[in-house]
């Protein structure tokens, strides 16, 4: 490729695209499912934070994936709206018609270009794959100019049929080429390498973007997607947190700080406000219950945290001489909510308002403050963490609580079994129930299994502080699987018992309120 072209495309694309895919990818992960309320919620922040594209979800998948698209769709208004669809004729038209309400929509179609992915799962032709995903693309034009196409595992597929088909999906009209690892297999050098390889041999590449999509088997999905933009990609699909089925995705905050910090190295730099990222990060921890772990970059509890004596003293002469970055810049605050509970109703909705957060209902305000006075009695001190997890177990709790914990007394004494009472709500009528167990917990899940009988299976219990102190709120996560079915429940209190009973609870009202797809994800890129 001749120096004229290759400035032309550089001078073309300095912005680097961020295509955020939580909604669609990131809920893949077993246990993630949203309502179509916290979708519209998550996809809000992401606007506010000047995320360029959103995907929504996969409209085939089910009809409540259809309805949350066009849900998002319906509200987002500043970034562009993107539906998933296989090279298939009905996904592309379910696709369009889900996005009929966005100011900005984009189709994204795609079909596996992999010698293994054509062989053992379409079970069809090298020519057969072509003739489809340029059908595909002329077909997703009925319905926008704005069409991403994916070769599925591109990292795996032969070159020399890669650049056929993304030769002949541009021509066809496709304005963004997204090249995915779909199951995390290359290496930096190599992705990098792949990126530039294409750029130089497809004759039309300078007429798309070219985009990454990278898993996180290897650990290395940040590392791909950044050679991927140094070789030339100007967009890198992500999700926050790196939420995503098995390993993950590659993380957004790491991404754009990454290029937003080493500007001497990147030729681009993305819109983002990145003042929004960890305030975006806590609504997705708080909505899909995985929390972030502590030593996560950028988001984590402990990613500005230093305690060595040496580095302490290095950040009181000059913060640049441990930190890269400043914490402000991407969401952190030292503010702390210094009220307490004979503050008024005003002055709690005006500091949630400064932390971006906003109720669609009066009945969410009310519910909240009542939580929050709650709260207060517990604790001297109520920081903005506590703010996060009290606010998302409120919008959890309006409409969802077919179980409901009204109390619990346990007691554990040296020496003696563990036992648990406890009165659930349940449809509006109280029910007691006891139960013994190895520890304080286990005898308050086997009481509340007592009443229910759920027939499910704990997957996973994890308990994280959400702030510092004896008086912390404890955040617990609890999995539940049935019948195939996964589901991850959150809870909150200072009280480590009530917390994970809440936990498990809030896991069963979503077993109960089916929100999980009807049908598995027909695909993936």
């Amino acid at each position: 490729m001749s120096n004229e072209s290759t400035e032309r495309k550089q001078s073309k694309q300095d912005q680097l695209i961020i295509f955020d895919t939580t909604l669609r990818d990131g809920e893949q992960s077993p246990g993630a499912s949203m309502t179509k309320d916290e979708k519209v919620r998550i996809a809000k922040a992401l606007q506010k934070m000047r995320v360029d594209v959103i995907e929504a979800g996969f409209p085939i998948a089910s009809q409540g994936d259809f309805e949350s698209v066009k849900a998002v769709a319906s509200v987002v208004k500043e970034s562009t709206v993107c539906g998933l669809a296989r090279a298939l004729e009905k996904d592309i038209a379910r696709a369009g018609e889900a996005l009929k309400p966005a100011e900005s929509s984009r189709i994204h179609t795609f079909i596996a270009t992999s010698p293994i992915h054509m062989k053992m799962k379409l079970r069809m032709q090298p020519d057969d794959v072509l003739a489809q995903a340029v059908d595909a693309v002329k077909i997703a034009r009925q319905f926008t100019d704005n069409i991403e196409f994916s070769p599925e595992d591109a990292g795996r597929s032969e070159i020399d049929f890669l650049c056929r088909v993304i030769e002949a999906v541009i021509d066809a009209g496709a304005t963004t080429i997204n090249i995915p690892d779909t199951v995390g297999y290359n290496i930096p050098h190599q992705f990098g390498g792949l990126i530039s390889t294409l750029l130089e041999r497809i004759p039309n590449s300078d007429k798309a973007i070219f985009s990454v999509h990278c898993h996180n088997d290897l650990g290395l999905a940040v590392g791909n997607s950044l050679s991927a933009v140094l070789n030339g990609a100007r967009q890198v699909e992500c999700t926050i947190n790196g939420l995503g089925e098995r390993a993950g995705n590659a993380s957004l905050e790491e991404i754009v700080m990454a290029v937003r910090t080493r500007q001497d190295v990147f030729a681009c730099d993305t819109n983002l406000d990145t003042t929004q990222i960890v305030p975006c990060s806590k609504l997705v921890s708080g909505i899909t219950g995985f929390p972030v772990q502590p030593n996560k970059a950028i988001v984590g509890a402990n990613a500005f945290a230093h305690e060595s004596g040496i580095h302490q003293d290095g950040i009181l002469k000059s913060r640049e001489t441990y930190e890269i970055m400043r914490a402000q810049d991407v969401g952190w605050s030292d503010n702390r909510m210094v009220l307490g509970k004979h503050s008024g109703r005003n002055a709690f909705k005006s500091r949630l308002q400064e932390l971006n957060i906003e109720f669609a209902t009066e009945q969410e305000l009310n519910e909240a403050f009542s939580r929050f006075k709650d709260l207060a009695d517990k604790k001297h001190e109520i920081f903005d963490e506590d703010l996060h997890a009290l606010v998302a177990d409120t919008n959890w709790a309006i409409e969802n609580e077919h179980y409901k914990l009204v109390s619990l007394r346990v007691c554990s004494e040296t020496g003696e079994i563990p036992n648990a009472s406890i009165v659930l709500e349940i449809g509006g009528e109280e029910v007691s129930a006891s139960a013994s167990g190895g520890g304080p917990v286990d005898a308050s899940f086997r009481a509340i299994e007592s009443v229910v009988n759920s027939g499910t299976q704990l997957q996973l219990y994890s308990v994280n502080n959400i702030t510092s102190g004896t008086d912390a709120q404890g955040e617990v996560t609890v999995r539940l699987e049935k019948a195939g079915r996964i589901v991850s429940g959150q809870g909150a209190d200072t009280d480590i018992v009530i917390a994970s009973a809440n936990a498990y609870i809030n896991a069963l009202n979503k077993l109960e309120k089916n929100i999980d797809r009807e049908h598995p994800q027909l695909g993936d890129v």
